[in-house]
């Protein structure tokens, strides 16, 4: 939260202090305001019944929960990242071509759970394969 807050106030700032002409400032702080509004209850609070709050993995195929679909395969995309601090989940839903961005930050799990996610998104021969 903390990063997109400091992100979206880095854009205001950007906008400010650019030769755009005010109504193109204008436009451009609408925009980031209607991000704010639009993804802040998926994607940083959690709150909405589209924001994906599981994950799981099943021998088989990767998994997500959401309140609105409940599990969910998915397919993980190459680019996905397992850091000591933070797991990003790059992933596509089944069917779909839209890449979508997960991020578990390091104190969203118990330390050895998280872990273990990093050991197997590292070493899971078929990570990428197509799930189904």
């Amino acid at each position: 939260m903390a990063l997109y807050l400091s992100l979206q106030v880095l854009a205001w700032i950007a906008l400010a202090i650019s030769d755009l002409p005010p109504w193109a400032i204008g436009l451009g702080l609408c925009f980031c305001c209607c991000h704010a509004l639009l993804s802040g209850p998926r994607d940083l609070f959690l709150t909405s019944p589209a924001a994906f709050t599981g994950l799981r993995h099943d021998g088989e195929n990767w998994q997500l929960w959401s309140a609105r679909e409940g599990w969910v395969s998915v397919r993980l995309r190459p680019d996905s990242l397992a850091l000591p601090v933070a797991v990003v989940l790059r992933f596509q839903l089944e069917g779909q071509r839209r890449v979508r961005g997960l991020c578990v930050a390091s104190d969203a799990l118990e330390p050895r759970e998280h872990r273990r996610l990093r050991v197997r998104l590292r070493f899971s021969r078929r990570r990428w394969a197509v799930s189904g």
